[in-house]
């Protein structure tokens, strides 16, 4: 897979672009605020419907414009798709496939995308949630569908909290409430069992490449490994394929907690307060792994995905692999290990302040990003 053409309208600091790209390696070059990771953000955005730098949409929209346009042509193999994402400030977005409208929930998958960034750093030092959206992102990207799920879940957990909230202190008198609750409890369990088995399910799938990733980026330094960490789950959990199994597992615990939820307004069973443990050798390795190897299990993070991602494909191909200013973060070894590793996909866009960071084995065609009054692209 890999991109033909990349537009931007009153994205970010473009008023507008049009940019070919080809296969192989492409490294776009610009000082620091020139806009040159506005470019891969707008890809990986179409990728993913998110970004990997703000929560919320509206920072993408240029300042002063209603709305922003993001397209792109993508080819697999003999195949060429047109995928385009409008975000509206105030108004849902809409997309457009092959110039027909669609839910933008259509679009997930027509572009696979795998960045690594400096922010990646928090995989492994950040909250909880930054490796719950890693694992929801990757499995989103394996099984487009599961967009809705996981919206569908997300809701259920935001309507059943505002419940409790609103009942702390009164849910005593007012048997409704328990009534109501229980109506919601059915639909966390449904929901929340389905994610769970999807989560573990590519958990078990991701071990595997992961070891290999972080044993070919930092060799000789310690087997890594990786853990789903729950309190409402018995340890380790093995139960990815009997969701009956689970559903009954996460309703006792709902019945266990359900005094200290309604004291304290809060959901405090299901998959959206567990965690990815990351282990070096007998270490967690937060807390543990020095700056060096935190910035390996990260690295390694992002490849076991991409290796992930390109076994999925029914008949062979890539995702497009964006290094978005890692290379100045990076030792020389790690550098010269990263673009051996990735030298040989189908397409890899680097950004870099200063050529010079980028390895030999990744110099390839160079477009260069500079400022005068809005951002330009040239090459």
């Amino acid at each position: 897979m890999h991109v033909t053409r990349l537009s931007l309208l009153d994205y970010r600091s473009y008023a507008g672009a049009d940019i070919a790209l080809d296969p192989g390696v492409t490294v776009i070059v610009g000082l620091n605020g020139q806009g040159k990771t506005n470019l891969v953000e707008a890809l990986h955005y179409l990728a993913h419907q998110t970004s990997h730098r703000v929560a919320k949409d509206a920072p993408l929209i240029r300042a002063g414009a209603a709305q922003a346009v993001i397209g792109a042509r993508v080819r697999w193999q003999d195949r060429e798709q047109s995928i385009e994402l409008e975000l509206n400030s105030g108004r849902p977005n809409r997309a457009r496939l092959a110039g027909a409208a669609r839910k933008p929930r259509e679009a997930l998958g027509v572009l696979r995308t795998v960045l690594f960034a400096p922010e990646d750093l928090a995989l492994v030092k950040g909250d909880p949630a930054v490796r719950r959206h890693y694992i929801d992102q990757l499995l989103v990207a394996l099984t487009p569908r599961f967009a809705g799920v996981l919206a569908d879940f997300d809701r259920v957990v935001r309507q059943r909290s505002a419940l409790l909230k609103s009942s702390q202190g009164s849910w005593r008198r007012d048997d409704g409430v328990l009534a109501t609750l229980a109506v919601w409890d059915e639909q966390l369990v449904r929901l929340g069992s389905e994610v769970t088995a999807a989560r573990l399910r590519v958990l078990a799938d991701l071990s595997s490449p992961l070891a290999s990733a972080y044993a070919a980026v930092a060799p000789g330094a310690g087997h890594l490994r990786i853990a789903y960490e729950s309190a409402w789950l018995p340890a380790p959990p093995t139960m990815a394929d009997d969701h009956a199994a689970l559903a009954d597992v996460m309703r006792s615990a709902l019945r266990d907690r359900q005094r200290a939820e309604l004291e304290r307004g809060l959901t405090l069973v299901g998959p959206q307060r567990d965690d990815l443990g990351l282990w070096l050798g007998d270490l967690p390795a937060k807390g543990y792994a020095s700056h060096g190897e935190s910035w390996s299990i990260a690295l390694a993070l992002r490849l076991a995905a991409f290796a992930l991602l390109r076994e999925s494909f029914d008949t062979g191909g890539d995702p497009v692999l964006i290094l978005d200013d890692v290379f100045a973060e990076l030792d020389t070894e790690r550098r010269r290990r990263l673009a051996e590793l990735v030298a040989g996909a189908e397409q890899v866009l680097v950004t870099a302040a200063v050529q010079e960071d980028v390895p030999d084995a990744l110099r390839g065609r160079t477009v260069t990003v500079t400022l005068d009054g809005e951002s330009q692209v040239a090459w």
